[in-house]
């Protein structure tokens, strides 16, 4: 079976700069923070394999997060929709 071809990432110093405040905030929560590292460590050139371990993230999730970014920059990185049904509780009931 053939390699999947990897497409690269190339950053620019802004998008480097926003991708690392994410990374290292202390206020930035859980899933934005390993999308951004996701995003840094594709960057240096790393395979997926590489970058999971690294991680302790799945394979298939850095595999989708490279190409989400790839695809369209720093606003693929944030959560999509989902279909179902509405949320019963306003965020300012949640919070």
């Amino acid at each position: 079976m053939p390699a999947a071809i990897v497409c690269p990432i190339i950053l620019t110093a802004s998008d480097r700069h926003r991708l690392q405040k994410a990374a290292y905030g202390h206020k930035t929560g859980h899933r934005a923070r390993m999308r951004a590292h996701i995003v840094l460590h594709t960057a240096q050139g790393r395979s997926n394999a590489r970058i999971a371990t690294e991680t302790r993230l799945h394979v298939d999730t850095v595999r989708t997060r490279r190409n989400r970014f790839a695809g369209g920059g720093l606003p693929a990185l944030a959560d999509r929709r989902r279909s179902g049904r509405p949320a019963r509780f306003n965020p300012v009931q949640v919070a």
